[in-house]
């Protein structure tokens, strides 16, 4: 099987990818390369970064919107008609965001990072878990 090769652009003061399996924290390597199914109807696309994945300058980690900025995230989706609804939706994304994006499950990306030297900041993708330098 080849291995498929994919750049994505990932803050540089980001963590480091855990294992898969250990508890997330925060890398944002998931949600960059393909949002999940909640994201995915946020998005309204299945490959490329989540918009509700938001960079939290005081912690240096993403964190998903939909979970701790619902409101956000919902102003940044939906139409403007459906803007008044926000207050309540934001309620219910909150509340449901945790199970639908699988909270304290653990990491499930098995993705191997390679960085890239120069600008911009960023990171080649690969099925494997093996890191090496790229030159």
């Amino acid at each position: 099987m080849s291995k498929r090769y994919q750049r994505i652009l990932i803050h540089p003061e980001a963590p480091s990818k855990p294992v898969p399996g250990a508890p997330c924290n925060g890398c944002g390597v998931c949600c960059l390369l393909e949002p999940c199914p909640l994201g995915m109807l946020l998005s309204k696309r299945r490959q490329g970064a989540c918009v509700a994945l938001q960079w939290n300058e005081s912690l240096d980690l993403y964190r998903c919107g939909a979970l701790s900025a619902p409101e956000v995230v919902l102003q940044s989706v939906l139409s403007h008609h459906l803007q008044g609804w926000i207050p309540v939706l934001s309620r219910a994304l909150a509340f449901f965001a945790g199970r639908w994006i699988a909270v304290n499950q653990g990491c499930d990306s098995s993705l191997e990072l390679v960085a890239l030297r120069g600008p911009p900041e960023g990171h080649m993708i690969s099925p494997t878990m093996k890191k090496e330098a790229r030159d």
